[in-house]
């Protein structure tokens, strides 16, 4: 009872909001102007996403598809995914499938986690090497735990779709919110404890160590980059799940709250994770005989 009374005082509290955000989000202007500058910083962040795996494959062509190529394309499908969307949003507003609509809003949230989590997954390797543990079952953990995640996130979306009620609907809605929340906040979770693992070790390196003090560097901002902007995600959709008049981010008609929220849950995070991971992998050194430059 108490936890109930809590989130009706929040709810309460939120519907109080000021008169200029009611006026930017009744303002056609402003919708406009949000959406189709949310769908220009997403199209240019997945050309980055592309150009960076045109890099790799040019630099080491003979190394396949690296966690870093994976990475880079997984980043590229988000934001094209998301630019799409918000270049179309009319039409996907208007889409007769409440499943259809689904899937276009919520997919890009689902494998923007597939996409940092694979940095955990990275991290996690690193580190189990290094304290020689066994990393067997790592890989199998993320891919069953991600496939976990977009099965119950379907079944979601397939309940909202079939419900016959207005309530039922909801019902879907405020579960599926609740659910993406768990799991931004469990991804959060898992960056402060991977990457605050990896940090403390690396900083027991000798300070000799080639390159410890950038490594130290970059693990340290990319863990918090990424654990701040899963935990701001999971506040808002937690937010969005039990106040759809004020916060609902499915509908055209909250730009101010959709530019908050995707600038700092996605664009400005992946902005500043592609350019601390912009360094690509060393030539290859080639083997066998080579000549002996003349004197």
């Amino acid at each position: 009872m108490r936890a109930q009374a809590i989130l009706h005082a929040v709810h309460d509290r939120l519907q109080d909001l000021p008169s200029w955000w009611r006026d930017i989000d009744a303002s056609l202007a402003w919708q406009k102007g949000v959406f189709d500058g949310l769908a220009v910083a997403y199209c240019a962040l997945a050309t980055v996403a592309l150009i960076q795996i045109i890099r790799i494959q040019l630099r080491v062509p003979e190394y396949g598809w690296t966690t870093q190529k994976v990475f880079h394309l997984l980043n590229f499908l988000v934001c094209g995914l998301r630019s799409g969307v918000f270049a179309f949003r009319t039409q996907v507003q208007d889409l007769p499938s409440t499943l259809m609509q689904a899937g276009l809003l919520d997919l890009p949230g689902l494998l923007f986690f597939s996409t940092y989590t694979l940095l955990v997954l990275f991290w996690a390797e690193i580190y189990y090497q290094a304290r020689s543990l066994p990393t067997g079952s790592l890989r199998p953990a993320f891919v069953v735990m991600n496939l976990g995640v977009y099965a119950i996130q379907i079944g979601l979306w397939v309940f909202c779709s079939v419900s016959g009620t207005e309530g039922q609907q909801q019902l879907g809605k405020e579960l599926s919110g609740c659910f993406l929340a768990f799991v931004s906040a469990a991804a959060a979770f898992a960056f402060l404890l991977y990457g605050g693992r990896l940090w403390l070790m690396l900083r027991r390196f000798p300070i000799e160590s080639r390159g410890r003090r950038k490594k130290l560097r970059e693990v340290g901002l990319v863990t918090t980059i990424c654990a701040t902007c899963f935990l701001f995600r999971s506040i808002i959709v937690a937010w969005s799940a039990f106040d759809f008049e004020d916060a609902d981010l499915d509908v055209l008609g909250h730009p101010l709250l959709n530019l908050v929220y995707y600038s700092g849950a996605e664009i400005i995070p992946s902005a500043l994770v592609l350019y601390i991971l912009r360094k690509l992998p060393p030539k290859r050194q080639q083997q066998g005989y080579q000549q002996i430059p003349s004197q």
